[in-house]
């Protein structure tokens, strides 16, 4: 008896059997879903201090969850405290100057002023009496008993007096009248700018410890303490886990089926029977992956449009960089989902 043909027929019948198990697979899928695979995408923040000096404490390690202002790490601040103590005392300076033009002169000031000028006025009298008596004499005596220099050291006492008997006088009247307007301004700007250079110095003082700007995860710590850190170096790698998405890619012949808000559902290989909520955010306006400027009918096919599936990931099961398939829910014929 002949095998041969009962070889084709079993070969035959079983690539019917394929064909058709093939056939009914295709048929089992759903017609209302857009089957896409892509991989879970996330921002994150590099954090870096803002000034230049040693890293005393750092308070995270990666993997760890921090809070919106949670501090992270501290820099050596030994010196910036010193600088702070240093302006205060400065400050306390410039305000009792101030203070000080401001009130005026005490009475006792004004009285020692008045005291000076009646002084002042004493001498002067007296130095009026001496050469007035010296005259008197030269005159009875024609000149023979008082000399002519005698009369000329009177007269110069005599000018002395009356000069330092204005300069009193007028001394008095600067203490009476007070400071003057300039002068108050100028220690006004004085203490104004003790007062910044306090201000900048705890500014400095901030910005040594470093805070978490948003709710994250610490994805790679990047410092450790004794590093020298600057605004250059980044001391951690925050990823932001909300909003968390996943980059699909979808081909340019079913770009016109998917629609910003569409309803979609991410399953991952590890946990396939649970699926996670979400919708398109984004389609790239620009294809990728392009052949050539001009293509023919059978290279547009192979044009990709990069689109976002935002997700509700409340138990925190996607990863950065997990693959993950994308089934996006379609419209039927009439146009309802």
């Amino acid at each position: 008896m002949n095998k041969k043909p009962l070889i084709a027929v079993a070969v035959v019948a079983l690539v019917a059997v394929a064909g058709g198990g093939w056939y009914f697979n295709r048929s089992a899928t759903p017609t209302d879903q857009l089957v896409l695979y892509g991989n879970v995408d996330v921002r994150q923040v590099s954090l870096a201090f803002n000034a230049n000096d040693r890293v005393a404490e750092l308070a995270v390690r990666e993997g760890d969850r921090v809070r919106a202002g949670q501090l992270l790490g501290k820099l050596d601040t030994r010196t910036l405290v010193l600088r702070v103590a240093q302006s205060q005392a400065r400050i306390g300076v410039q305000e009792q100057a101030l203070l000080r033009l401001k009130t005026g002169s005490r009475p006792e000031e004004v009285a020692q002023a008045g005291a000076q000028v009646a002084a002042a006025q004493a001498d002067a009298d007296l130095a009026q009496q001496q050469l007035a008596r010296l005259q008197g004499i030269s005159q009875t005596t024609a000149g023979r008993a008082v000399s002519q220099q005698d009369l000329d050291s009177a007269q110069a006492r005599r000018k002395v007096a009356l000069a330092q008997l204005d300069s009193a006088r007028k001394a008095q009247q600067l203490v009476v009248t007070g400071p003057r307007k300039e002068d108050i301004a100028q220690a006004q700007a004085q203490l104004e700018s003790a007062r910044a250079d306090l201000a900048l110095m705890n500014h400095q003082l901030a910005e040594a410890e470093l805070k978490a700007p948003i709710d994250a995860v610490v994805r790679a710590r990047l410092l450790e303490p004794g590093d020298m850190a600057s605004p250059q170096r980044p001391a951690f790698t925050l990823a932001i886990t909300d909003p968390k998405w996943v980059r699909a890619y979808v081909a340019e012949a079913d770009l016109g089926r998917v629609k910003p808000g569409q309803a979609a559902r991410v399953t991952t290989d590890s946990q396939p029977a649970e699926a996670i909520a979400g919708k398109v955010g984004y389609i790239a306006s620009v294809a990728e992956f392009t052949p050539k400027t001009v293509q023919t009918e059978e290279l547009r096919s192979s044009l990709v449009y990069e689109i976002r599936v935002m997700v509700e990931d409340k138990q925190d099961r996607l990863r950065l960089g997990m693959p993950a398939t994308v089934r996006l829910q379609l419209s039927d014929t009439n146009g309802k989902p």
